[in-house]
């Protein structure tokens, strides 16, 4: 049965349906020997040789999800160029499907990262639209009052001049140290957004750490590094973005 060429990259695990429209495009993905550049080109996978970047596709895999605890200093990509740990690393030789990080975060923050084959997921998961919301929690240092938590609740401007939405936070813990833990409840997903936050109130980020993406909540018996499959009903409560 004939599907669109960019459904059939995504199926097989290679990237979103996004983003292999674009690696389509760039003229990395031939069928039987020869070029194609049009995303929406239709092929019987099941009989076409497809390569990407002359490596044949060996057939969609099957889909397959996993919750990581990500480690601090552990980098949320596929690659480092300048050699450093990456989340893919840890799977290495444990994991026979090619899974890839479900969005990012920080090398220098830890908890919940998803990881997956399944293009469709990757897409919802991480396209604005969908509007997911990641929770997390943060241990600040410096001196606490309530108005700190009003300049954290936003808005805030970012250094590229970009001005956050309103974001719910509260502090769950005060400490005579000097340092509070935090709750963020963010649905935007700028780059460091939570660090440059509290940097405006005047406030350090001792540590980071995500623990729900919507309703899916990071499994208390994963250690850093630690992860498992998800099941059917926490895919569900991934993907609900409530």
């Amino acid at each position: 049965m004939e599907e669109r060429l960019q459904n059939v990259l995504s199926h097989a695990g290679v990237a979103s349906r996004r983003a292999a429209a674009e690696i389509i495009a760039a003229g990395r993905v031939t069928v039987d020997g020869l070029i194609v550049r049009e995303p929406g080109a239709r092929v019987d996978a099941a009989a076409a040789k497809i390569a990407v970047d002359g490596r044949v596709l060996a057939g969609p895999e099957r889909k397959r999800t996993i919750m990581m605890y990500k480690p601090v200093g552990v980098l949320s990509s596929a690659s480092d160029p300048f050699g450093g740990t990456t989340v893919c690393d840890l799977l290495r030789g444990k994991v026979a499907e090619r899974l890839v990080p479900v969005g990012r975060l920080d090398k220098e923050s830890e908890g919940l990262l998803l990881m997956s084959n399944d293009g469709d997921l990757t897409l919802k998961l991480t396209h604005p639209r969908f509007d997911h919301e990641k929770t997390y929690v943060a241990k600040v240092a410096g001196r606490w009052s309530e108005e700190k938590l009003r300049i954290l609740q936003g808005p805030v401007e970012m250094p590229d001049g970009y001005v956050t939405r309103p974001v719910p936070v509260k502090a769950l813990s005060v400490r005579d140290d000097n340092t509070a833990i935090l709750e963020f409840r963010l649905r935007e997903g700028r780059k460091r957004q939570i660090r440059y936050m509290a940097s405006a109130a005047h406030l350090v980020v001792l540590s980071l750490k995500r623990v729900a993406i919507g309703e899916l909540s990071l499994d208390p018996s994963l250690a850093p590094g630690e992860w498992r499959d998800l099941t059917d009903e926490e895919l569900r409560l991934a993907l609900s973005g409530e």
